[in-house]
């Protein structure tokens, strides 16, 4: 009975023997197979977020941001302002100081000029034909004492039912003294820059602010926004209705040049060593990998040697 059950037990294992040299591989296979799972299942995402990092970068150079600062001046370089007055008279023209003006003296007669003005014609530049005008008055420069230019215009007489003034700023009057050929200056102005109104019977304070832009090709461009505050004058004159009187102030609303320029967030090395970062780790997958699918199959080679030695010592 002995020997019976030996020779069975030796019969049982030389059949699993025979069995597993034969057929050794189905289980690597499924270790390698479980391995490459691991693989690609770490693989996708770090492909979607190499795509994600490129779609972002090009998405930020598509859209810049705008980037807004302020710059703080003691001094402007004096504005030019452009007056369209028409049929109406300049009786005076005064530089003060500390948001002070003095009590009107003899309204509506002409009075004093102490500004830096010139005169000048140009034809429109939108049409061509019209011939215009103009009044060019140089603008206050101190903002920390306040400095202000105040004018007083006469109308005697006009056919039209609602009187106003034109008027257009821009931003240098020294470079319109320098300038060589000052009507074609003149006409760069009126197409570049706004041009607003003030009243008769009115005084009007303008209080401007500087804007200054850069473009995308580095051309920097200058714009002018300013707030206006309206004060009815008491006309006390003895005057026929067509006789009006215009009144405006100049004047600079804070000390602060506001910058604007257009900022490209996408940093090509960001993304770059992001893309170097994401490539190494997929690198050391790879590695890890394939490290273990030879850690596996050494441990399966060995599990199968010992058995194989183990049923040769029984036989």
């Amino acid at each position: 009975m002995l020997r019976q059950e030996i020779a069975a037990s030796y019969q049982e294992l030389s059949e699993e023997v025979e069995h597993v040299a034969e057929h050794p591989e189905p289980m690597e296979e499924g270790e390698m197979d479980d391995d490459q799972e691991d693989t690609s299942s770490a693989i996708l995402p770090a492909v979607f977020l190499v795509y994600q990092t490129i779609t972002d970068f090009r998405e930020k150079l598509k859209h810049p941001v705008m980037s807004v600062s302020y710059k703080e001046v003691p001094l402007y370089d004096a504005p030019g302002i452009a007056l369209y007055p028409g049929k109406a008279q300049l009786l005076s023209c005064k530089h003060h100081y500390y948001d002070h003006i003095p009590p009107l003296i003899n309204p509506g007669q002409p009075g004093e000029i102490e500004c830096t003005t010139q005169r000048i014609n140009y034809t429109d530049p939108f049409t061509n034909q019209t011939m215009k005008h103009a009044l060019i008055v140089q603008g206050p420069r101190d903002v920390k004492k306040r400095e202000l230019v105040f004018l007083q215009f006469h109308l005697n007489e006009t056919d039209q039912d609602f009187s106003a003034i034109n008027y257009l700023l821009f931003s240098s009057f020294q470079e319109f003294l320098n300038s060589p050929d000052k009507t074609e200056f003149m006409k760069d102005c009126e197409s570049s820059y706004s041009s607003w109104k003030f009243s008769g019977g009115f005084r009007t304070w303008v209080k401007m602010s500087l804007v200054k832009t850069k473009e995308e090709d580095g051309r920097e461009t200058v714009e002018f926004k300013q707030e206006t505050s309206v004060v009815n004058y008491i006309d006390q004159r003895h005057k026929p209705a067509s006789d009006q009187l215009f009144f405006v102030v100049f004047e600079w609303k804070d000390p602060f040049i506001q910058k604007v320029q257009d900022i490209v967030t996408a940093n090509p090395w960001n993304m770059i060593a992001l893309l170097c970062g994401i490539f190494l780790a997929l690198f050391k997958a790879a590695d890890f990998a394939k490290l273990s699918v030879k850690w596996m199959i050494k441990i399966r080679k060995r599990h199968l040697k010992r058995r194989s030695q183990a049923m040769n010592h029984i036989s």
